[in-house]
């Protein structure tokens, strides 16, 4: 496996040549009507129109294809219940190798079929992080598979840095870049994009209240885990780890937690108006823009539509009516 002891700039222009055959280069949109509300040029970049609907893809393909043949053999295997695991599948089945998937039971069944319909091979686990990383562990040391983590690896963060890298490279003009915030693998991939292209770019994390761990750790200059998320933006729920904190301290202005009523609010507000499905994690992001905490006014913001996987039988706004 290509080692990288630790992530940088250079390493995200290598996945970017790593992944172009696999990953699409989604677009950049924008609306006058978002642009209207928010006082902000908003440049979205569409990751909700990545392969598995979701930037994750990006990270597990560059893992995925670092590794060498004898490596790749033996197959990749994490613990996600979303978008992670669906984006480790497909990248294994791209490679023709085995994705050993651990599950928690109670995840959404559209969920797990479509890691079944990537070919992930699932095994399911009691809901806990506990049972997940035992269970992750044993499969391991049955099949030797190669653990790819969801966020802490570093292929993954230069992996997702390439997101941000094509936004500039489209809009070199931004003056910042919003990014969400859950494990940091986003994030701090986003920012060491923005930090090695564009130097003067502001880089700014969009967290739920709900579930505020990143900004609590920013503050204490420690990781402070997530222990009890209550938040609709269920792909934000992870503490950050041991890779991504330091590169989010050093690297990113500050992160900005939004209200559940403006995650909402704004994923409706984008499906309305742009007709683009975005998920509430998405959302978050948008609604960092709507509830106007800090001062983007007259400026072009960026802004990682992360992913728009949504389960359609259960969308926030009927279970919670605004």
């Amino acid at each position: 496996m290509i080692t990288i002891i630790k992530p940088d700039f250079n390493q995200i222009l290598k996945a970017a040549e790593r992944i172009k055959p696999y990953a699409h280069r989604t677009p950049v949109l924008t609306s006058e009507s978002l642009n209207r509300l928010t006082e902000t040029q908003v440049m979205m970049k569409c990751e909700n129109l990545q392969k598995v609907g979701a930037f994750k893809f990006r990270g597990a393909t560059n893992a995925v294809y670092a590794l060498s043949e004898a490596e790749a053999a033996r197959g990749v295997a994490t613990h996600s219940s979303g978008n992670h695991a669906q984006a480790l599948a497909l990248a294994a089945r791209l490679r023709n190798i085995p994705a050993y998937i651990v599950m928690p039971d109670n995840a959404p069944a559209v969920k797990k079929s479509a890691v079944k319909d990537y070919g992930g091979r699932i095994t399911f686990c009691e809901p806990n992080q506990q049972a997940r990383e035992a269970t992750l562990a044993r499969i391991i040391a049955e099949t030797g598979a190669i653990m790819i983590h969801p966020y802490d690896n570093a292929l993954v963060i230069v992996g997702q840095g390439t997101a941000a890298l094509e936004l500039l490279e489209d809009h070199l003009d931004l003056d910042a870049i919003i990014a969400p915030v859950g494990g940091g693998g986003l994030l701090s991939g986003t920012a060491l994009a923005a930090t090695g292209i564009s130097p003067g770019v502001r880089v700014i994390g969009a967290e739920p209240e709900m579930a505020d761990d990143a900004y609590r750790s920013l503050q204490a200059g420690k990781i402070i885990p997530s222990l009890n998320p209550q938040t609709i933006a269920d792909g934000l729920l992870t503490s950050l780890g041991e890779l991504t904190f330091p590169i989010i301290r050093d690297h990113v202005e500050q992160i900005v937690t939004v209200s559940e009523q403006a995650i909402i609010k704004a994923m409706r507000l984008i499906w309305e108006r742009t007709k683009l499905i975005i998920e509430p994690s998405a959302a978050v992001a948008v609604g960092l823009l709507l509830e106007k905490k800090i001062a983007l006014s007259g400026l072009k913001a960026g802004i990682i539509l992360s992913g728009g996987n949504v389960d359609l039988d259960n969308l926030p706004w009927q279970s919670h009516p605004h």
